[in-house]
């Protein structure tokens, strides 16, 4: 299957607009990198805490940060995640020093903080468990039956409340609409409130695995690199190595920078993606690379430029199927995939896309670039040819 055959497209004679519009975003996530946004690293690079949030109520981000602020928990990272219908907030607490065991202070930091008017949490329905309940309910006794009856009531409020209410109760009418006895909801009212909020879950990440997981992902990428550029060393000659290196490098700096100047988190997903979409650019580079060498044999009496440009046109065809496709996949994931892939498939959209315009043109025009500044070298320095007498002088006769 083709799209069009026989194209006779320019694209080295546009190499010039490829370079300003590679300048262009590389420049621009360099700025954003060194002087706007930096790179902003993950809870997985950096450490912190994570706190997923559920209200029963549209979250006002605005508010939620003035709260801890107030409370003293600055330079925190609000942002919306899941369906917006959901009401559910990712809370990142930074952390100069964590371990394993703060997990529960950040938690309880942020719980503190968000608890209307100051109130005991530990009376809050909406984050207490299974012991608090049953303890409230055996001492009043409202129904004057057996202890082990209230541990089936007991059950039955937490199921309605995390299964059916995904964790969060509005008020207290929900739960004699559910069956819960009117005596033991009257006996919950009395001691206890119910907050607009319940936390899902909290994760940590300590300061010293974040470096560790900052050094392998730089490693991965440098090891990756290398690893490709010997390959194509020894199945091409060295410049086809160095440029696909330097257009694998190109698309890993304009991706990194669009997370930048979007100041969206880079994590392990992201790492991953990237790794990917280096994979993906040198498959690419390589199908035209490989057509150059055909044609090569083919055209001896062509310039390297015709060459390379009838081998762009005759793999563009390909060029454009498997990465349209593949582009529409990723950007299916980037629109319905949710928050929490939505870091993984931006990576990937942006180095689809990237990562094939850099095989037509990166890659290839630095072929003829090199070509072009060795001839140049070649006549800024001829070989010295002898004078014709000191030719003959050096001549030896052999005699029959």
């Amino acid at each position: 299957m083709e799209f069009f055959r026989d194209t006779n497209i320019d694209f080295l004679g546009k190499k010039w607009y490829f370079l300003g519009f590679s300048l262009v975003f590389s420049v621009a996530g360099l700025l954003s990198m060194f002087f706007w946004h930096g790179i902003p690293l993950g809870v997985d690079f950096r450490g912190g805490t994570l706190v997923y949030v559920k209200f029963t109520h549209t979250p006002d981000e605005s508010h939620i940060r003035g709260v801890l602020d107030h409370a003293g928990l600055h330079d925190v990272r609000i942002q919306r995640y899941n369906v917006a219908s959901a009401n559910e907030v990712l809370i990142d607490l930074p952390q100069n020093e964590t371990s394993s065991t703060d997990v529960d202070t950040g938690k309880y930091q942020i719980i503190r903080s968000l608890e209307p008017n100051g109130q005991d949490f530990n009376k809050d329905l909406n984050y207490i468990g299974f012991d608090r309940i049953r303890e409230a309910l055996v001492t009043a006794d409202p129904l004057h039956i057996a202890g082990s009856e209230y541990d089936r009531i007991t059950r039955q409020i937490l199921d309605y409340r995390d299964q059916q209410k995904n964790g969060i109760l509005n008020d207290f009418n929900e739960l004699k609409q559910a069956g819960v006895p009117a005596a033991v909801v009257d006996t919950l009212q009395k001691g206890f409130y119910i907050s607009d909020f319940h936390v899902q879950n909290a994760e940590i990440v300590g300061p010293q695995v974040g470096k560790q997981l900052r050094k392998q992902a730089l490693l991965a990428t440098l090891y990756s690199l290398i690893g490709m550029l010997v390959y194509l060393w020894f199945r091409f000659e060295m410049i086809y190595g160095v440029a696909a290196v330097v257009a694998v490098f190109h698309d890993t700096l304009i991706t990194v920078g669009a997370f930048s100047l979007t100041n969206k988190d880079i994590t392990l997903t992201v790492i991953a993606a990237i790794l990917t979409l280096i994979g993906y650019s040198m498959n690419d580079t390589i199908v035209v690379f490989d057509r150059i060498r055909e044609n090569v044999k083919l055209m001896r009496k062509e310039s390297l430029s015709e060459i390379v440009n009838r081998s762009i046109n005759q793999t563009l065809s390909r060029t454009i199927l498997t990465s349209g496709l593949t582009f529409l996949t990723v950007l299916s994931l980037y629109l319905f995939g949710g928050e929490v892939l939505s870091g993984f498939s931006f990576a990937l959209v942006i180095g689809i896309i990237i990562g094939t315009y850099s095989s037509i043109a990166v890659a290839a025009p630095m072929l003829v670039a090199w070509q072009d500044w060795r001839k140049s070298q070649s006549r800024r320095n001829p070989v010295p040819i002898a004078p014709p007498q000191q030719a003959a002088k050096g001549k030896v006769r052999v005699k029959a």
